[in-house]
């Protein structure tokens, strides 16, 4: 019996509050595996995940039974309440309100993980590519 075929890819991004500098080294591998842990559990597969201090970026795959709003809504409050509760009582971990989120083709998986996983390297090289690195989109008001 013939089956859907989905190949559905987003490249989330997302920042700590005021981009404070609060994945640690100390936090960042528990931080990343209760985040592909819980995107697994929403039909997720989690294809790159990294970070930097400031901020986090994810690829997925996706079902097409879940949201892009809600994949967020889920990794940001399951994580933040891990680091709170677990890995940091105490001291405060928030992520910013807004993320990025970018669809990919299939062709461009691979330099998108490639991305991914090369973070740290970009960042101290200033090699970064922008529009990938984007959390929100700034808008001039209106001069009417």
């Amino acid at each position: 019996m013939p089956r859907d075929t989905l190949a559905i890819y987003i490249h989330l991004v997302w920042a700590t509050w005021d981009r404070l500098p609060l994945i640690t080294p100390a936090i960042e591998r528990p931080l990343h595996r209760v985040i592909a842990l819980e995107a697994q559990k929403m039909g997720c597969t989690v294809l790159a995940l990294n970070s930097v201090p400031d901020h986090l970026h994810v690829l997925v795959q996706m079902p097409s039974t879940v949201t892009v709003a809600e994949l967020v809504k889920r990794l940001k409050g399951v994580s933040s309440h891990f680091v709170n509760d677990v890995l940091r009582p105490g001291l405060p971990f928030k992520w910013q309100g807004f993320y990025g989120a970018f669809s990919v083709s299939r062709w461009d998986v691979e330099r998108i993980v490639a991305y991914i996983q090369r973070q740290k390297e970009h960042h101290q090289a200033g090699s970064l590519i922008t529009e990938l690195e984007s959390v929100s989109e700034e808008t001039e008001p209106d001069s009417n």
